[in-house]
Protein backbone atom coordinates (compact mmCIF):
# COMPACT_ATOMS: atom_id res chain seq x y z
CA UNK A 1 0.00 0.00 0.00
CA UNK A 2 1.30 3.66 -1.13
CA UNK A 3 1.20 5.95 2.17
CA UNK A 4 0.12 9.58 1.23
CA UNK A 5 1.85 12.19 1.40
CA UNK A 6 -0.97 13.74 3.59
CA UNK A 7 0.37 11.29 6.21
CA UNK A 8 3.43 13.19 7.27
CA UNK A 9 3.51 16.28 5.61
CA UNK A 10 6.11 19.10 6.85
CA UNK A 11 5.68 20.48 9.85
CA UNK A 12 4.13 24.01 10.21
CA UNK A 13 5.73 26.58 12.40
CA UNK A 14 2.87 26.94 14.77
CA UNK A 15 2.42 23.65 15.11
CA UNK A 16 1.00 22.67 18.79
CA UNK A 17 -0.66 19.07 18.02
CA UNK A 18 -0.78 16.47 15.31
CA UNK A 19 -3.01 13.37 15.37
CA UNK A 20 -3.49 10.95 12.58
CA UNK A 21 -7.53 9.86 11.30
CA UNK A 22 -8.15 6.67 10.57
CA UNK A 23 -5.87 5.94 7.14
CA UNK A 24 -3.06 7.88 8.63
CA UNK A 25 -3.94 10.96 7.44
CA UNK A 26 -3.03 14.38 9.34
CA UNK A 27 -4.94 16.20 11.69
CA UNK A 28 -2.62 19.59 12.50
CA UNK A 29 -3.83 21.84 15.17
CA UNK A 30 -1.71 24.98 14.72
CA UNK A 31 -2.39 28.77 16.36
CA UNK A 32 -1.74 30.00 19.39
CA UNK A 33 -1.70 28.36 23.09
CA UNK A 34 -4.02 30.90 24.54
CA UNK A 35 -7.28 32.86 23.51
CA UNK A 36 -8.98 31.58 20.68
CA UNK A 37 -6.83 31.61 18.15
CA UNK A 38 -5.88 27.70 17.79
CA UNK A 39 -7.93 25.77 14.46
CA UNK A 40 -7.35 22.13 12.85
CA UNK A 41 -6.66 21.13 9.20
CA UNK A 42 -7.12 17.66 8.18
CA UNK A 43 -4.38 16.54 5.44
CA UNK A 44 -6.70 13.55 4.10
CA UNK A 45 -10.31 14.98 3.66
CA UNK A 46 -9.30 18.95 3.79
CA UNK A 47 -11.49 20.06 6.17
CA UNK A 48 -10.47 23.09 8.35
CA UNK A 49 -11.76 24.25 11.81
CA UNK A 50 -12.76 28.23 12.89
CA UNK A 51 -10.42 29.52 15.38
CA UNK A 52 -11.26 28.78 18.84
CA UNK A 53 -9.22 27.89 22.37
CA UNK A 54 -6.82 25.20 22.44
CA UNK A 55 -8.92 22.65 24.34
CA UNK A 56 -11.45 23.00 22.15
CA UNK A 57 -10.03 22.66 19.23
CA UNK A 58 -7.79 19.30 20.23
CA UNK A 59 -11.03 18.01 21.61
CA UNK A 60 -12.71 18.28 18.03
CA UNK A 61 -9.68 17.54 16.30
CA UNK A 62 -9.58 14.19 18.02
CA UNK A 63 -12.98 13.38 17.46
CA UNK A 64 -12.14 14.65 13.88
CA UNK A 65 -9.59 12.04 13.23
CA UNK A 66 -11.58 9.53 15.19
CA UNK A 67 -14.55 9.69 12.43
CA UNK A 68 -12.26 11.00 9.47
CA UNK A 69 -11.87 7.85 7.11
CA UNK A 70 -9.94 10.05 3.96
CA UNK A 71 -6.83 9.73 2.45
CA UNK A 72 -6.53 12.37 -0.08
CA UNK A 73 -4.19 10.73 -2.98
CA UNK A 74 -2.98 12.09 -5.67
CA UNK A 75 -2.19 9.96 -8.72
CA UNK A 76 0.53 10.42 -11.16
Amino acid sequence: MKLSPNTNPPEPTNLLIRFHNQTGAAVDVTGKEHGHSSRWYCHGCSEISGEHSLSFARDDANAHATACRASYHRLG
